[in-house]
């Protein structure tokens, strides 16, 4: 997969995260493509918290993930996130959640959201943000 637009977001797996049978609990990985998310924007310069103070809220309207492995205590796990689509009043980002040291796509992932205020009215995305975004497509097929 070509890095180009790709942001990685490092984490290691906790016992918190797993279920008796020591494989993560399915709805964990939409925790972990959650946080992912956060750093992504904090990186490009618009944190969610500045976004929220200025009454810009994007919340998510869809969700799929494609289970191709399980994750397990105490491994290294990379999300590797990117923006699939921007419109201007919406963005899709993808995912690939991947083990650090084997290199298996565990999760593949793709989340939507909206650009609403916080009474929940659709709004568009401020032209900086939107501008941001679109220089940050990713295009190109992995």
């Amino acid at each position: 997969m070509s890095t180009a637009h790709v942001f990685e977001h490092h984490l290691r797996v906790a016992a918190s995260d797993c279920t008796v049978g020591n494989h993560v609990y399915y709805s964990r990985y939409l925790d972990w493509l959650e946080a992912a998310r956060n750093e992504l924007m904090r990186a490009v310069g618009h944190p969610f918290g500045a976004l929220m103070e200025s009454g810009v809220l994007l919340p998510a309207i869809e969700a799929r993930l494609q289970y191709r492995g399980a994750a397990r205590f105490d491994d290294r796990v990379v999300v590797r996130l990117w923006i699939q689509e921007v419109s201007r009043i919406k963005i899709t980002f993808a995912a690939d959640i991947v083990n650090a040291d084997t290199g298996k796509t565990l999760v593949s992932a793709a989340t939507v959201h909206v650009c609403t205020d916080p009474a929940g009215k659709p709004h568009r995305l401020p032209p900086t943000l939107l501008q941001t975004l679109e220089s940050r497509v990713r295009t190109e097929i992995a």
